[in-house]
């Protein structure tokens, strides 16, 4: 029989046992959270858990899952990579245009708007006319776009919006969308998604869900 140290957590399916706690990650939930001006009680809620067990993990009785150090990451406004204890390396706050390499993947062009390995990927995109509009993108994470140049049919369930220049969308990216150009030149956008720790062609793409209508 397995001895109560060494049987899987309810909550997060793992084992407990001693060789298996991350010494690193239990200060640096205790850390975050507090930095965050959080109780043990309101972060457990948030994220799903009883305070006994988050009080665990914060003390390195238990091992968060993965999925739980995604929750918990989001709720306390950080990364992954920080509730690791991981080093991160001075980033500049600022980007210049001349520093924007550009990325292109499956037809759309990217150029990195933001640093990376924050809590917010920033992108702009073109998008072309007659690319990818028939992929259905569904993935975690909220999403923000603002169109800069050319016109926008976004997609949101079963509704479909057209955007102008100026004008912006803001929603859960739970929620199956398709993004595709109107005009023969394409469409240029700003591009802002709450997916931690994301390639680009990963969170942009998307899968393949379904066919457009």
């Amino acid at each position: 029989m397995s001895s109560p140290e060494t049987e899987p957590s309810p909550e997060t399916g793992l084992s407990a046992g001693p060789d298996e706690v991350l010494p690193a990650v239990a200060p640096q939930l205790r850390a975050l959270r507090r930095r965050a001006s959080l109780t043990l009680e309101a972060a457990a809620r948030a994220a799903g858990l009883s305070a006994a067990h988050l009080s665990r993990l914060e003390t390195g009785q238990r091992q968060p899952s993965l999925p739980m150090l995604l929750a918990l990451a989001r709720i306390y406004g950080t990364t992954v990579s920080e509730l690791l204890g991981e080093t991160v390396a001075d980033r500049d706050a600022v980007v210049r245009a001349a520093d924007m390499e550009p990325t292109a993947a499956g037809g759309w062009t990217y150029f990195q708007a933001g640093a990376p390995g924050r809590g917010m990927q920033a992108l702009r995109v073109h998008v072309p006319h007659g690319s990818q509009g028939d992929i259905v993108r569904v993935h975690p994470g909220e999403e923000w776009l603002y169109v800069l140049r050319g016109r926008l049919r976004l997609r949101l369930g079963d509704t479909t919006h057209r955007l102008a220049p100026g004008d912006s969308a803001h929603f859960d990216s739970l929620t199956p969308h398709r993004i595709a150009a109107l005009d023969p030149d394409g469409v240029e956008l700003l591009f802002v998604h709450t997916l931690l720790q994301s390639p680009t062609a990963t969170l942009c793409l998307g899968p393949i869900t379904g066919e457009m209508p």
